[in-house]
Parts: C-alpha cells; sequence; structure tokens
C-alpha cells in the first residue's frame, strides 16, 4: 500500500541537520478536529534486538476492537539513538512497515511522544506531519512537563506543562493505575486525542492498538 508523503526529507543527516528538521516540521503540526470519527485505528511500535529495530503495525476496528490487519518491518537502524532524535532512529522502520499494510488506517496512535516533547515533535507529530495523517502520542513515560492533581478514577486528567506551555495531559486510563501521557500528533485535538485513548483502553492501560503493537515486535519473523 502506497503512503504518500506530504512532507518527505531526507533521514540520512546528522544530529544537527536533524534537529533543524524537527523545527521546521513542529511548525506544521495542525491541532484540528478529528472528523469524521476514525473506524480503524493503528498501534505502533518499535523494538530492538541489538542492533536491529522491529517496527510493527496493529490495525483495529475501532467499534469492536478486533484486529482487521498487522504488518512487521526489521531493519538496522542508519542514526544513532539521540535523546529527542528518536523519530530519525525509528521513522525508516516505520514507513515500510506501513507500506506492508492491507488497510489503511483512519488514524495512528505510537507509543511515543506527540507535542510533548522538547521541540514539540516527537515520533507521532514526526510521522503526522510526514504522512499528513491523524496521528496520537499515548506514551507510558514522561519526556518532558510535570503535572499535579491527577484523580485517580478512570478518565481523570491533568495538564502536562512544558516552558509555561500545555503540551499534553497526563490521563488515567484506569483507576488506580499510573497514568499515561496523551499529547497531539496530528490532525487531532487534545480532546480527541483522550477520547481516542480512552476508547481503545479496556482491561489494561496500555490503549489496545499500541499494546498490540508491542506484542507483534516481540515474536520471531
Amino acid at each position: 500500500m502506497d503512503w504518500p508523503l506530504a512532507h518527505p526529507h531526507r533521514w540520512d543527516v546528522s544530529p544537527a541537520e536533524a534537529v533543524g528538521i524537527q523545527r521546521d516540521l513542529a511548525a506544521r503540526v495542525e491541532e484540528t478536529s478529528l472528523a469524521p470519527w476514525p473506524r480503524t485505528v493503528a498501534g505502533i511500535d518499535v523494538s530492538y534486538r541489538g542492533d536491529v529495530a522491529q517496527a510493527a503495525i496493529v490495525v483495529l476496528d475501532l467499534e469492536t476492537l478486533e484486529t482487521v490487519d498487522e504488518a512487521v518491518f526489521v531493519g538496522t537502524p542508519a542514526f544513532p539513538y539521540v535523546p529527542g532524535l528518536l523519530s530519525f532512529r525509528e521513522m525508516p522502520a516505520v514507513l515500510p512497515a506501513l507500506e506492508r499494510l492491507h488497510v489503511r488506517p483512519d488514524a495512528l496512535v505510537f507509543d511515543s511522544q506527540g507535542r510533548a516533547h522538547p521541540r514539540r515533535l516527537g515520533l507521532a507529530s514526526h510521522a503526522g506531519v510526514v504522512l499528513d495523517v491523524p496521528s496520537v502520542g499515548i506514551a507510558k513515560s514522561l519526556l518532558v512537563g510535570r503535572f499535579s492533581d491527577l484523580g485517580m478514577a478512570r478518565g481523570s486528567t491533568a495538564p502536562l506543562i512544558h516552558r509555561k506551555e500545555q503540551v499534553g495531559v497526563a490521563l488515567r486510563t484506569r483507576e488506580g493505575k499510573n497514568p499515561v501521557f496523551v499529547s497531539v500528533g496530528h490532525r487531532v485535538t487534545l480532546d480527541a486525542a483522550v477520547a481516542l485513548a480512552l476508547a481503545t483502553t479496556t482491561r489494561y492501560k496500555i490503549p489496545e492498538p499500541t499494546r498490540r503493537a508491542h506484542l507483534l515486535t516481540r515474536k520471531e519473523v
């Protein structure tokens, strides 16, 4: 399946060049209504075995949460591990994995950051802008920002503030469990990103799309 790139760029760049690309693409992030509401959503995760990256994508029917498609790509990252530049290491594996899908998802959910990033362009935002598709970051750990006064009930949120700017929310997806961190990737509002996270979370605190994608990254291919 072809995925035309709205904002293509080179991936074989230096860390300094990568920072410049991030700043350019961050200005292109759109926070707009997620309408119509997606019928399918893809969870995307990347894991590593030594020097090999395995990108996995699982597409779910949003109403039933049944898996309708999945794909994996395995490759050796060319970009070094540099904090804040993870998307340059992982996107070259994510893009060919997307091309192996047979069902085109209406939205992408990443086990990563969107706007909750030092330069406001985590993996979810980077992919969303390059592909020009709705995307959301739902991360298990905090990269930037602070939050307070988060209730214990499912659905409780607290603003995630970084440099006096709200970059996302801490979201309690299960009562009493540690929160996840939701931020806009591209072409969604923060409210819609939270609603999507809650709509795809069932027994576990991690939304089903990214949870299943993570499990798929651990399988031998």
